[in-house]
């Protein structure tokens, strides 16, 4: 398995949000102070055990963050380029690596090329840099041309990224940002969307760059291998496997989880070679909070998430048990301003249960993952599955750990089919051992068992 960021457990911010920036850029107020803001939460999001930061858009944009104004200037909402260097500089002093969200399908409106032509239309040098452009026609906002947004949305105007000059453009921004931040890596906003081509050419243009660069990108459906490859991107965003952590314990199936994982990181499994981006919630879908259909186990899911195949992560205010859906006014309570780690927030979830503490839990687990090279880059291989009861072990160089999960409401035991008890095994949660012959693990009500072979 490629191990470039298998030892990584992911922050995901969406700062705009977050730190309660307008909802437009009217292109003339000050710069914003958010990274200074998150510079003062640094120390507490590395208590959660995370060494890596996603940040989504920080490059100037109209509204969202999507729709790019300049790829080489911070939004001022946030800041400006001085502000970010300083933060990623204690990032880094932290160990904390940095990710941006690069937006390379589409600009905005108000991107310089785009105002150019609906200044010059044909005339325009940068007629060639958008597609499906059509002078024939009118767009919905009364420009007098036509032209290709993506996936049907006219305000995020869709480039040509096979264009050289597009490429130029775009390129240089990824060697501006890496002389000027220091970052570690991107995140590629609708991967799904960009020609192999384009990635090809932009992984070989990092790596030359700086040869640990880490590319990762959101890509939805299809075959993975398309995209997470040798000489293209690194991983890619894990959404099957998101799907069947949160429906298996919701409908008491887990036969969906153990389908899903033995498909991907079983014997043969499709994705062995790449540590694949695992996450439970993000700034596009609910959060797992208002997901899942009993409380506990949305403390079985996280810990559950360390110990799987794959790079887990963390939507900000999610470590608290933070609530939020898509609704028909958009995406706004997903994306929420939060004081951070306020934790007394009307819409978070109760976030104790028992003896479970979610904010106590993650990093807990974290530094279970982080202390076993066999959970961040072991094989895969299932033990026994039923409806309500799940069993699995990682193996890494000698190393063999084995996982049992309950989502039931009692207390159950688990057989533990194949698994070779002689040497015995001892609890990374708890001091109790298994005895040399026996092999089944009780596992309590909607939690999970980890032993560790002697």
């Amino acid at each position: 398995m490629n191990s470039l960021f298998s030892d990584k457990f992911f922050y995901h911010i969406y700062p705009l949000g977050l730190c309660g920036c307008p909802e437009r850029n009217d292109f003339s107020c000050p710069a914003g102070t958010a990274f200074q803001k998150l510079t003062a939460e640094l120390l507490k999001i590395k208590k959660l055990g995370v060494n890596a930061l996603y940040i989504g858009p920080v490059f100037e944009s109209t509204a969202h963050g999507y729709d790019t104004v300049d790829y080489y200037h911070i939004d001022r909402r946030l800041g400006n380029n001085q502000t970010f260097s300083d933060f990623c500089s204690e990032c880094h002093k932290l160990g904390i690596s940095v990710i941006l969200d690069a937006v390379f399908n589409h600009t905005g409106r108000d991107f310089f090329a785009f105002k150019d032509i609906q200044k010059n239309r044909e005339n325009s040098p940068y007629k060639n840099w958008y597609k499906n452009l059509n002078f024939y026609g009118h767009s919905c906002y009364g420009d007098s041309f036509d032209y290709e947004g993506w996936a049907g949305c006219k305000d995020l105007v869709k480039l040509d990224v096979d264009n050289p000059q597009v490429r130029e453009h775009l390129f240089g921004a990824v060697d501006f940002w890496i002389d000027q931040f220091k970052i570690d890596g991107l995140r590629l906003d609708a991967a799904d969307a960009l020609s192999k081509d384009f990635l090809d050419a932009l992984s070989h243009h990092c790596k030359n760059k700086k040869n640990d660069f880490w590319l990762m990108g959101e890509v939805v459906y299809g075959d993975y291998n398309d995209w997470a490859r040798p000489g293209r991107l690194d991983s890619v965003t894990n959404y099957q496997l998101y799907k069947a952590l949160w429906s298996s314990m919701n409908d008491k199936n887990m036969f969906e989880l153990s389908y899903n994982l033995n498909r991907e990181f079983g014997n043969g499994g499709i994705y062995n070679y790449s540590p694949l981006y695992t996450f439970l919630d993000n700034h596009d879908v609910n959060r797992i909070a208002s997901t899942v259909s009993r409380i506990e186990h949305l403390y079985l899911l996280y810990a559950l998430m360390f110990c799987i195949p794959g790079i887990p992560s963390i939507y900000y205010g999610s470590e608290e048990g933070l609530c939020g859906t898509r609704n028909n006014s958009g995406d706004r309570e997903l994306r929420p301003t939060l004081p951070p780690f306020s934790g007394n927030i009307p819409n978070y979830a109760a976030p104790r249960n028992g003896a479970h503490d979610l904010a106590k839990l993650i990093p807990e687990f974290a530094s279970i993952r982080n202390n076993n090279a066999a959970l961040k880059q072991g094989n895969y291989r299932q033990i026994f599955v039923s409806n309500e009861l799940f069993a699995f072990s990682r193996s890494f160089e000698g190393q063999e750990i084995i996982i049992a999960v309950n989502c039931s409401e009692k207390k159950q035991k688990i057989t533990l089919n194949g698994a070779d008890c002689s040497r015995g095994y001892h609890s990374l949660l708890n001091e109790e051992k298994l005895s040399p012959w026996e092999n089944q693990l009780e596992v309590p009500a909607n939690w999970l068992c980890i032993y560790k072979k002697n």
